[in-house]
């Protein structure tokens, strides 16, 4: 495991006047582009080969640097640690990092300093013992029901298995008893869209009926310099062909026969009624603080508490609402709707103001902006080594 000092030893011969922000080229690595371009800091996009023209050719003007792969899991050999270290960069995790590179070779091979806890992006994965479960029920964050085996469904659920093509891709499938779970189970894998293997792994959990809600938050490093944590605002996903087919009429609904495909293929930026914001804000609290105290130094950067607000279970008279959490993205989320979409940039501007203007800057654009602001204050102040893993 890559540890604290040896990712210190790394910061400690950086030129901190030329740190260069590095990200793989998918998932967010465009707002990545822009929020460092913004902050004036040079930025570096690790790509692979097919999958890059959206970074080599639309969008070359956010790049310092491109690092051209044949795989993205390449960029952790000695050649490319070295370049990347001599840029003095220091990298962002996203979703696709976790996935293509592959956690084992980032907790041990990436000798890039992150700013994000390396430790805790392991987490995501439903199939760890110390897992983003884990970590919410330690914080007492309301989460659905889990049923452990299809026989003990007895209300609505919903079934998170991945596709058989695309292990990063969901297959999502909804059942009310443990006879519909199995019929929808088997024709989901007869028609290749799931196998057996995925279907063992699979989480079933109570569907909540309620809206949805990805609550996005910033969680500092430094504290003393800007807060615990910030809420950005809330966005909800679009997706293949779960919207395609809720557009249509409930009879034509019914008349076809297709799988649906949770696949996200987009966001949208929403509000929530001012009275039961504090729901999100406590969550996060009581998420920050558990993560600190269980996978030091906790959170650090951008990330995502994706739930849906609905009537409290505990209570029957349903006067009370509450914010259920079923899902964790503890490295940036990945939602560009909610900077042009989020009042809360606007009063984050406010409270940050006097950061901005020593950076030449009037205003935040995107909650991108904000982890290039710690890095670069802690840049300013020497204290680089305190914002990295």
């Amino acid at each position: 495991m890559i540890s604290k000092r040896d990712v210190k030893a790394i910061v400690e011969g950086y030129d901190p006047k030329a740190i260069t922000i590095g990200v793989l080229g998918s998932h967010s690595a465009e707002e990545v582009g822009i929020a460092a371009k913004a902050n004036g800091l040079p930025c570096l996009v690790v790509c692979q080969k097919g999958r890059d023209e959206l970074y080599t050719r639309y969008n070359a003007h956010l790049f310092d640097h491109i690092l051209l792969l044949d795989r993205f899991s390449d960029v952790v050999r000695s050649d490319n640690i070295r370049r990347l270290q001599d840029l003095n960069t220091i990298f962002i995790p996203n979703r696709s990092f976790s996935v293509y590179v592959g956690y084992e070779n980032i907790e041990e091979r990436f000798l890039v300093p992150l700013y994000g806890n390396r430790a805790i992006l392991r987490t995501e994965e439903r199939g760890e013992k110390k897992n983003q479960y884990w970590l919410l029920e330690k914080a007492g964050i309301k989460t659905p029901r889990r049923f452990h085996s299809p026989d003990e469904i007895d209300r609505l659920v919903i079934v998170k298995t991945q596709q058989k093509a695309k292990p990063l891709e969901r297959a999502f499938f909804y059942a009310t008893s443990s006879a519909q779970y199995w019929e929808r189970s088997k024709d989901l894998v007869r028609k290749g869209i799931i196998d057996e293997e995925g279907l063992e792994r699979a989480i079933i959990e109570e569907y909540v009926l309620g809206q949805k809600y990805n609550a996005n938050f910033q969680s500092y490093a430094l504290p003393d310099l800007f807060d615990v944590f910030d809420f950005v605002g809330f966005d909800d996903r679009k997706q293949i062909n779960l919207h395609g087919l809720l557009s249509l009429p409930a009879q034509d609904q019914l008349s076809i026969d297709v799988p649906i495909r949770n696949e996200e293929i987009g966001h949208y930026g929403l509000t929530m009624r001012e009275s039961q914001k504090t729901l999100v804000y406590s969550a996060a609290e009581s998420f920050c603080k558990t993560c600190k105290n269980e996978l030091p130094p906790g959170l650090i950067g951008l990330f995502a508490l994706q739930g849906a607000v609905a009537y409290d279970s505990e209570d029957p008279e349903r006067k009370r609402l509450a914010f259920y959490v079923f899902d964790v993205s503890p490295r940036i989320p990945g939602c560009p709707c909610v900077g042009p979409t989020s009042p809360e940039m606007r009063r984050l501007t406010l409270k940050y103001l006097e950061h901005l203007q020593r950076l030449g800057l009037d205003h935040l654009e995107t909650p991108m902006d904000l982890p290039m602001l710690e890095i670069t204050a802690a840049r300013n102040a020497g204290r680089l080594e305190e914002i990295v893993t």
